[in-house]
C-alpha cells in the first residue's frame, strides 16, 4: 500500500441501511477513501423500491451498435424492477461526451449518473473540484470489492485532491474491459499467402510485405488525433518496460519521456507512417469511416480497441479476427494499452444519491455481465466464463482481454498522464507521423508536459 492513515469510522446497521460516519480514508483503491457524498454523514441504503417516484438522468457514451443495446436492456430491465424509476438517458459519442460533460456539471440541471474519463484530463479534475461523490460508502454494501479487482478499481480510484492516481477513494466503476490489438480478415491474409504474426518483429515483416503486394498495411483514421494514441500504445508496449508506461501514463512522477527505449518506439512508428504502411491521408480522415473502410474490405490490418468487435462483426461476420500484438524480443511479454471502459459515475448534483448507486450497481452486477456477453461487449469481470466454443470475434476479445490481464502487461491509456495530455500527446503525434517532428523532438514535447505537470 502506498499511502497510509487513520481510519475512524462508525457503523449503523439495520433494515438494510448503513449510516458511514467521519472522514472514510484508506491506501488501497477502492478501501474506503474520503467520500465527497456529504461533509458528515452518508446514510446508503440498496432498497430503492419503497422511494418517491423520480426521474434518473444518465449520461452515457454507449451509442455504437452492441454498445447501445447493453444499455437499452439494462435500462429496460432496471425501470422494470423499479417503475418508481425512470431513466432519463442522454447518450452521445465520446467526443462530444468530453466536450459537454465540465460545462454540464456546473449548471443547474447537471445529470444523476456519467460516464467520465478516468483520466487527470476529466475525472482527475471532477474530483477535486467536488463534482463527483465517491463511491467508497456503497462498496460494501454491493460487494464491489469482491466482483472488481484491485487492478480495475485502481483505474478510477484518486485522492481526494486529486494529486495521486491509481490509490485512494474509487470514483467509477466500470461496466467492460478494454484491449487494443489487430483486427484481420483471415481471407485478406490468405490471399497474400500470410499468417497471423506470433512475434512483434514478424509483424513489422509482414507490413512490408503487404506494401510490396500493393495493398494498404495499416488503417487509420486521425482526424480527431486521439485514434492514432491506440497505434503508439502497442508500438511503446514492444519496446518499452511496463511499469515506466504505467508511471508516464497515471501521471505520477519518477519516470520519463526522454529514453531510448521510447526513442525506438517513435522511431518505428514513425518509419510504418515514411515507408506507407498506412493508409493515405490517414491524419485528415475520421475513425468512424476508416473502420467502416475497413470492414467494407479495404486494408488487411486495423489496430484499434477491442470495442469495434460487435460492429465490425455485424459486416464481416466470421471473416474477422482480434488478436493481441504479438510479443517482442526486447520485452518477452505481451502488453498493450487497456483496462476498463468509461467508469460510470455519480455527480455531486445527484438528487437521491442511493438511486444513482443502485443504478451503478444494477449495470454492473453479475446479470449485467451477462447481457453485455450477448451483446457482443467484454464484461470487465469474470471475462473468460463468458467465452463460448463458437468462432467468433467476440470470443477472440474475451479471450485476448483475459489472457492480457492474467498473464501479459495492461498498459494504461497514455492521455490519463496530464490534464491536457490528451492534446499535447495527440497534437505531437500528428506531427511525428506527418514527418514534421523528428522521433527527439516529439519525445522532448511529451517530457515537457510530463515534468511541468509531475513537477520533476
Amino acid at each position: 500500500m502506498g499511502r497510509t492513515s487513520v481510519t475512524r469510522r462508525r457503523l449503523l446497521i439495520g433494515s438494510g441501511t448503513v449510516t458511514v460516519l467521519g472522514i472514510l480514508t484508506a491506501c488501497a483503491p477502492g478501501g474506503g477513501g474520503s467520500s465527497a457524498a456529504s461533509a458528515g454523514a452518508v446514510e446508503v441504503s440498496t432498497d430503492i423500491s419503497g422511494l418517491p417516484e423520480q426521474t434518473l438522468t444518465v449520461w452515457d457514451q454507449e451509442t455504437r451498435g452492441g454498445q447501445n443495446e447493453q444499455m437499452e436492456r439494462l435500462n429496460a430491465a432496471f425501470m422494470e424492477k423499479y417503475p418508481n424509476i425512470t431513466i432519463n438517458r442522454v447518450s452521445q459519442s465520446f467526443d462530444d461526451l468530453q466536450t459537454t460533460l465540465r460545462l454540464a456539471l456546473t449548471g443547474d440541471d447537471a445529470p444523476d449518473v456519467v460516464q467520465a474519463n478516468n483520466g487527470r484530463n476529466t475525472m482527475g479534475q471532477f474530483v477535486p473540484a467536488g463534482q463527483l461523490i465517491s463511491l467508497d460508502p456503497w462498496i460494501s454494501a454491493y460487494g464491489w470489492d469482491q466482483s472488481y479487482s484491485p487492478a480495475i478499481l485502481s483505474y478510477s480510484s484518486y485522492s481526494e485532491d486529486g494529486s495521486v492516481f491509481g490509490e485512494g477513494s474509487l470514483w467509477g466503476l466500470p461496466q467492460v474491459g478494454e484491449a487494443v490489438g489487430i483486427y484481420y480478415s483471415p481471407s485478406r491474409l490468405r490471399a497474400l499467402g500470410l499468417e497471423p504474426p506470433t512475434t512483434w518483429e514478424a509483424f513489422g515483416k509482414q507490413l512490408q510485405t503487404i506494401k510490396d503486394a500493393g495493398q494498404t498495411p495499416l488503417m487509420l483514421g486521425n482526424v480527431e488525433k486521439w485514434p492514432a494514441l491506440h497505434v503508439f500504445g502497442p508500438v511503446q508496449g514492444a519496446h518499452v518496460p511496463a511499469e515506466q508506461i504505467r508511471d508516464l501514463g497515471f501521471g505520477n512522477a519518477g519516470a520519463s519521456w526522454v529514453t531510448d527505449e521510447n526513442l525506438a518506439a517513435a522511431t518505428e512508428l514513425q518509419d510504418w507512417a515514411k515507408k506507407g504502411y498506412f493508409n493515405e491521408g490517414f491524419n485528415g480522415l475520421d475513425y468512424d469511416t476508416v473502420w467502416q473502410d475497413f470492414a467494407k474490405g479495404t486494408g488487411i490490418y486495423l489496430m484499434a480497441g477491442s470495442w469495434l468487435a460487435p460492429d465490425l462483426a455485424d459486416v464481416l461476420g466470421e471473416d474477422v479476427v482480434f488478436m493481441l500484438p504479438p510479443a517482442s524480443s526486447e520485452t518477452g511479454r505481451v502488453a498493450s494499452t487497456g483496462g476498463t471502459g468509461l467508469p460510470f459515475a455519480i455527480t455531486s448534483a445527484a438528487k437521491e444519491p442511493n438511486v444513482a448507486a443502485a443504478y451503478i450497481d444494477f449495470i454492473t452486477n453479475a446479470d449485467a455481465m451477462q447481457v453485455l456477453a450477448d451483446t457482443g461487449n467484454v464484461p470487465v469481470n469474470d471475462t473468460a466464463s463468458f467465452a463460448t466454443d463458437d468462432i467468433s470475434v467476440t470470443n477472440d476479445v474475451m479471450t485476448a482481454f483475459d489472457s492480457l490481464t492474467s498473464t501479459g502487461e495492461v498498459l494504461p491509456y497514455l492521455d490519463y498522464a496530464t490534464p491536457t495530455f490528451d492534446q499535447v500527446l495527440g497534437d505531437a503525434l500528428q506531427g511525428l507521423l506527418d514527418g514534421k517532428s523528428t522521433p527527439q523532438q516529439f519525445l522532448e514535447v511529451l517530457e515537457a508536459a510530463y515534468t511541468e505537470f509531475t513537477g520533476d
